[in-house]
């Protein structure tokens, strides 16, 4: 387990975070970070991003998949 220091930062306070864990996270410089209190712990989570099309298209494999979408039962005057 990392340990940091709280320290001034200008009319703020600051941490700094050790490399091991940016590296292991993927942050980058000016990362959106959401920041919350839960159990007792200051938690930090990446914002969630939305892919570009780009980087989806990137990542696209050449394979299409179909499923099955249960849409329930009939509840009203769908059949005829």
């Amino acid at each position: 387990m990392d340990q940091v220091t709280l320290r001034a930062w200008g009319n703020s306070q600051g941490i700094r975070i050790p490399k091991d864990i940016i590296v292991k996270m993927q942050l980058q410089n000016d990362d959106v970070m959401d920041i919350c209190i839960e159990n007792d712990a200051i938690v930090l989570r990446k914002q969630f991003r939305h892919k570009s099309f780009e980087e989806r298209l990137a990542e696209y494999d050449g394979k299409i998949s179909v499923c099955d979408f249960d849409w329930g039962e009939p509840v009203g005057r769908e059949i005829l």
